[in-house]
């Protein structure tokens, strides 16, 4: 049993040295898949107005401009993890949007819903707005600069000895 106990111990505190690790590749995923659609999107405007306009989006020539722009910009900032908590919140924003309206025929139930790659980006920008981008970021270098410590998740520090 105690080397049972030790292999734990091993284990999690390997964990707690690799814990900057999903965040960042949460986030340079994220960040590059949204610079490649906005950029994409905002170089075809009028295709994305054309596709508004048959989902029956309201404005669809200012809302191609709009989320087109809120993909590059935001998906630059959490690249960077620079505002990333709220830059993930327009994201959200638009990738439930895109579910309601150009997926609302594809729901046939939850499992349908969670298959969309749309609910898996949810997931991880709701988690980066939560949990934030990690000590490999923007947002922690200008923490540290104001003088400022980090929330519990953006911190690595030494690993809670608590890990029943």
């Amino acid at each position: 049993m105690h080397a049972v106990l030790r292999i734990r111990r091993f284990i999690l505190s390997a964990a707690d040295r690799l814990s900057w690790v999903p965040p960042t590749l949460a986030r340079v995923a994220v960040g590059v898949v949204f610079i490649g659609t906005g950029w994409g999107k905002l170089h075809n405007l009028d295709k994305i107005t054309g596709f508004f306009t048959e989902l029956g989006i309201p404005a669809p020539g200012f809302n191609a401009v709009l989320v087109s722009s809120a993909e590059l910009v935001c998906g630059a900032l959490i690249l960077i993890g620079f505002l990333t908590r709220l830059a993930s919140l327009p994201l959200i924003v638009v990738m439930a949007v895109a579910i309601l309206t150009a997926k609302r025929g594809e729901i046939g139930g939850l499992s349908d819903l969670l298959g969309f790659v749309e609910t898996l980006y949810i997931v991880l920008l709701a988690w980066l707005a939560t949990a934030g981008p990690g000590p490999l970021s923007l947002d922690h270098v200008a923490l540290r600069a104001l003088g400022r410590t980090a929330g519990p998740a953006e911190t690595p520090g030494p690993a809670a000895p608590a890990h029943n």
